[in-house]
């Protein structure tokens, strides 16, 4: 007979394999600017409607493309 799983939930020692994503990246496949937040997609909006300004889409599409 196999014994219980004993599972704890609150073992801060366990790390995901990939680091949860936070702020604004470029999304190649979309072509769009997109906005995460503790991993999880935030919003999206388009290089044309984006506030930031030149140097800083080309900067953020160059470093921070997904």
């Amino acid at each position: 007979m196999t014994e219980p799983v004993q599972l704890d939930l609150f073992d801060i020692s366990v790390q995901p394999a990939q680091p949860l994503l936070n702020g604004m990246y470029y999304e190649r496949s979309s072509g769009k600017f997109v906005s995460f937040v503790l991993g999880r997609r935030h919003f999206e909006v388009t290089p044309g409607r984006c506030l930031g300004d030149k140097v800083w889409k080309d900067k953020t599409m160059r470093e921070r493309a997904i």
